[in-house]
């Protein structure tokens, strides 16, 4: 049977795909929460009541927002019990979309997250529908759905431990994984 050797061969290159993307290259990233980059040293400058979550990345220097570098800030934040885009984050978006538009080979996971009121099931749907936004904002934008993948964490990774509001604003986001 012909198809027994393509599946091997299949399975091969996805899982030394997947061990190529685990791999770490240090470093940080870190974001505020009203969509604005760190200074040069990649620190962010939130005031004390928008707080901040940070991620990692491949990202280098400030203003790295279109060509080939992956723009630096990866975080866009939601308002609670939403999935529409804040205004604030409509530039990172594009520039994200600009990133991917000009690097037809990457490609991206949106990772879609809530903070822990709801139910496990409603923040998983939740967290869905928010990197589902962010797709569409994307698809919108010019970027081929083939470069973009939805997965939802719902409540299940937070940034921010504890229940008050900064953590849940921290909590309730959609990561830019490439």
């Amino acid at each position: 049977m012909q198809f027994k050797p393509y599946a091997r061969t299949l399975i091969a290159a996805m899982s030394m795909a997947v061990m190529a993307g685990c791999s770490s290259t240090g470093g940080t990233q870190e974001g505020s929460m009203d969509g604005t980059a760190g200074g040069t040293a990649g620190v962010g400058t939130g005031t004390a009541g928008a707080g901040q979550a940070s991620g990692s990345g491949l990202g280098e220097g400030a203003g790295q927002m279109a060509g080939s570098r992956i723009p630096e800030v990866r975080t866009i934040y939601f308002a609670y019990d939403s999935d529409t885009i804040r205004p604030e984050f409509q530039s990172v978006l594009e520039a994200h979309a600009r990133f991917l538009q000009n690097n037809g080979n990457a490609s991206v996971v949106l990772q879609g997250h809530t903070d822990e009121r709801g139910t496990r099931e409603y923040n998983l749907a939740l967290g869905e529908r928010r990197a589902d936004s962010v797709k569409r904002f994307l698809s919108v934008q010019g970027v081929s759905p083939s470069q973009v993948e939805v997965v939802s964490y719902g409540e299940e990774r937070p940034a921010a431990r504890g229940s008050n509001e900064e953590a849940y604003a921290q909590n309730r986001r959609v990561v830019f994984a490439y």
